[in-house]
C-alpha cells in the first residue's frame, strides 16, 4: 500500500483562524497532515525571519487528536523552517499548503504576504507549495467556494505536480460557489499601494501613526490575476523567488564600463 503524502499546513492568521480550519478540511482526506502555525496573527510580515529571539514550539490539540499541530512563537517563515529542519527533519514533506488567508494576495501583495512568504519558503526548500487566499477579510467569511477549489487544485498538484515552478498563488473571489466561473492560470498584475499615515496622540500625548491606503492597479491586461478575480474566476499565478528583471540585464550593461 502506497504511503499517504505528508502535507505541511501553515498560515499567517494564527492557529485559530477560520481559514486554516477550512484548509485542514481540504487536506485531511488527501494526506497525513502536520500543522505549524503562528501563535498570534502575523499578516503582512512578508519573508521576515526571527533571529534576535529564541523560537518556541508548543504542541496543541486545536483540530482533534488525529491532527498533529504546533503553535510557533515566530513568523510564518519561521513556522516552515522549524517544520522542515526540526519537526520533520527525518521525513520528506510532499506538499505545503498555506492559508486560507483572509483577504487578497493578488498582484504585488504577494511580496507583503505572510501567507505567501510561508509557501515561498517551502518552495525555496524544494517543496511544492500552494498559498490560498479568499477576498474576504471578515471572520465570518463563507469558505465553501474556497474549500471546493482548494481541494481541486491540491488534488491536481499531488497527482501532477507543478510545471516549471514550485509555487502557486491562488486567490478566490468573494462569491458564492455557484457564481464562480472556474479557474484561470494567469500572471501577476502590476499594482501598488498609495499609502497614507493617520496621525494621532495616545493617552500620554505621544504621537503615533496608523497606516492606511488604497490599492491601485496599473495594468489593463486581460491575462492577470486581478482581471480574473474581477470577472468571477479563481486566479492561479505560478510564482517564483527569483526577482531578476531579465529584460533589463542587457539594457543596463553600460554599468560595466564604469567598473574599475
Amino acid at each position: 500500500m502506497k504511503n499517504r503524502p505528508l502535507i505541511l499546513v501553515t498560515n499567517d492568521d494564527g492557529m485559530f483562524a477560520p481559514g486554516i480550519k477550512n484548509l485542514i478540511q481540504v487536506a485531511k482526506d488527501l494526506g497525513d497532515i502536520v500543522v505549524v502555525a503562528p501563535d498570534s496573527p502575523q499578516s503582512a510580515k512578508g519573508h521576515a525571519v526571527t533571529m534576535s529571539l529564541p523560537l518556541r514550539l508548543n504542541k496543541v490539540e486545536a483540530f482533534g487528536p488525529e491532527i498533529e499541530a504546533y503553535e510557533c512563537s515566530g513568523t510564518p517563515v519561521d513556522c516552515v523552517k522549524l517544520a522542515k529542519h526540526v519537526l520533520l527533519k527525518e521525513r520528506s514533506i510532499d506538499l505545503c499548503l498555506s492559508g486560507i488567508n483572509h483577504g487578497s494576495n493578488a498582484s504585488v501583495n504577494i511580496i507583503y504576504s505572510g501567507t505567501m512568504s510561508a509557501a515561498m519558503e517551502a518552495s525555496i526548500e524544494g517543496i511544492p507549495s500552494i498559498g490560498f487566499s479568499l477576498l474576504d477579510y471578515s471572520f465570518e467569511a463563507d469558505f465553501s467556494a474556497s474549500v471546493h477549489y482548494a481541494r481541486i487544485i491540491t488534488k491536481f498538484v499531488l497527482e501532477h505536480g507543478i510545471s516549471n515552478c514550485n509555487l502557486l498563488n491562488v486567490n478566490i473571489p468573494r462569491l458564492p460557489l455557484g457564481d464562480i466561473k472556474g479557474i484561470k492560470v494567469c500572471r501577476q498584475a502590476e499594482g501598488r499601494w498609495i499609502e497614507e499615515f493617520t496621525e494621532g496622540l495616545d493617552p500620554r500625548s505621544q504621537k503615533y501613526y496608523w497606516l492606511t491606503g488604497n490599492f491601485v492597479v496599473d495594468d489593463n491586461g486581460e491575462d492577470t490575476d486581478i482581471h480574473a478575480l474581477e470577472n468571477g474566476y479563481v486566479s492561479v499565478v505560478p510564482s517564483w523567488h527569483d526577482l531578476t528583471r531579465y529584460p533589463a540585464i542587457e539594457s543596463n550593461k553600460g554599468l560595466e564600463s564604469f567598473s574599475e
